[in-house]
């Protein structure tokens, strides 16, 4: 037997290797969950705004890109780093990934509840009692441990069942671009460019401050950088290819009900694309739209429990957590039952009179904090990186991460601003004397 068989990889590692996402898989996972529940309804929180949306997607756009290419490029620069509080570490030191890990946690929790509180309003399309608020959170709880069971039985079994979940959800709105395709009327669409008469520079702003909630999830790939097979290249690959797939459904969906539906019915919209639907192809394609609305959620919130449940393991391994919480290879079934256990609390401590206020109170917890770790990981970057494009890109990741904090729900800075000034205690109350340990794989940039 020559030397080098004796580095071939042992029966389990071959398994492991398999159970390990490609760049097309990962990708498919970016998209789902940033093409989330929020899109389905979001043409209703724009009409407002018109179809002047639209630079708000393309600006937003622009930002998506710019933080993929950041976490990209932190892929690539410490492709041993275990997820976002990994990439914080490695340039921030253990102080910053401390936060960012359970800043980025807590974000999944909240978010993920958000999106069931979401798939319980599509539910609600065919069993009315949903909407009352006692039905409504029992129904969001039942989603929750559905989603928590499928990422027990395993991380591919939660991945494939959020890129399936990525498919079915965007049959409704191919339908709604086909029907905008068909019946698109420009004069319409041009009629709804600033229905409040405001010039861009106001209304503009005003769309960002919702469209951001719909990018959440660009750092997808990167904090499941432990999952991706070949993270220093397959992350950016991931991230920039699910943001652009994103970038092309939030467009054309924008312009396909801008320029069929009038904005002042458009408002009062609780289903804007089974609406668009139904006027070119009938009444009865709304309950088909529903059902794959609900698929995609359901298959959303399975993402998301799965980026919670590897964000945890990934705090145990850098000791932020408690060592039962994950291993090198596995996640125990103690995090995704204790994640559960959180987002059931965060459900019944949130509920509100309608299902829209409380998805609104989440989105704007979720946004806020999720943003800020974006901004921590723009300014890691910055300190790993030891060439000029990277450092701009880096300022620029950051630039855009401060003014979306600002756009996007500063009512809810606050809140975040004591969150961290919680962990911060907790930091020089427990973790402090543990030192400033950086995983001994640290790559240099």
């Amino acid at each position: 037997m020559s030397d080098q068989s004796s580095s071939l990889p042992l029966p389990e590692d071959l398994l492991a290797d398999r159970q390990k996402l490609g760049w097309g898989l990962a990708s498919l996972v970016v998209a789902g969950n940033m093409i989330g529940s929020g899109l389905y309804l979001l043409p209703v929180s724009l009409a407002s705004t018109g179809s002047s949306s639209l630079i708000g997607w393309l600006v937003a756009a622009v930002g998506a890109a710019t933080l993929a290419l950041v976490f990209g490029a932190l892929g690539r620069l410490a492709p041993g780093a275990d997820g976002l509080s990994g990439f914080a570490e490695r340039g921030l030191g253990r102080f910053a990934g401390f936060h960012v890990s359970l800043a980025f946690w807590m974000a999944c929790l909240v978010g993920n509840v958000a999106v069931a509180v979401a798939a319980t309003g599509y539910l609600g399309f065919f069993w009315p009692i949903l909407k009352n608020p006692v039905a409504a959170t029992l129904c969001n709880l039942g989603l929750i441990w559905i989603a928590t069971a499928a990422y027990i039985v395993g991380a591919r079994t939660a991945s494939w069942l959020a890129a399936v979940a990525l498919v079915v959800g965007l049959i409704p709105i191919v339908i709604a671009v086909a029907a905008g395709v068909s019946a698109f009327d420009p004069n319409l669409f041009a009629a709804s460019w600033s229905p409040s008469g405001e010039p861009l520079l106001k209304t503009v702003p005003a769309s960002l401050a919702i469209i951001f909630w719909a990018y959440l999830g660009v750092e997808s790939a990167a904090a499941l950088s432990h999952r991706v097979r070949h993270p220093a290249t397959d992350v950016r690959r991931a991230s920039v290819a699910g943001a652009l797939l994103a970038t092309v459904v939030y467009v054309a969906a924008t312009v396909a009900v801008f320029g069929v539906i009038p904005v002042a019915q458009l408002a009062h919209s609780t289903s804007p694309y089974a609406d668009l639907a139904g006027r070119v192809f009938g009444a009865s394609i709304a309950g088909i739209v529903a059902i794959c609305a609900i698929t995609k959620t359901l298959g959303t919130i399975g993402g998301w429990t799965m980026m919670g449940g590897e964000t945890a393991r990934a705090a145990a391994m850098q000791g932020f957590l408690p060592s039962g919480f994950g291993s090198p290879t596995k996640t125990p079934i103690v995090t995704p039952l204790l994640g559960a256990a959180f987002m059931s609390v965060i459900a019944i401590l949130s509920g509100q009179p309608t299902l829209g206020g409380q998805f609104g109170i989440l989105v704007g917890v979720t946004s806020v904090l999720t943003l800020t770790i974006y901004a921590i990981c723009a300014l890691s970057l910055f300190r790993l990186a030891k060439t000029p494009g990277a450092r701009i890109l880096a300022v620029l990741g950051l630039l855009f991460a401060a003014a979306a904090v600002a756009a996007a729900a500063p009512g809810y800075i606050l809140p975040t601003v004591g969150f961290f000034a919680l962990t911060t205690a907790a930091w020089f109350a427990f973790m402090r004397k543990s030192g400033s340990r950086v995983d001994p794989g640290a790559e240099g940039a």
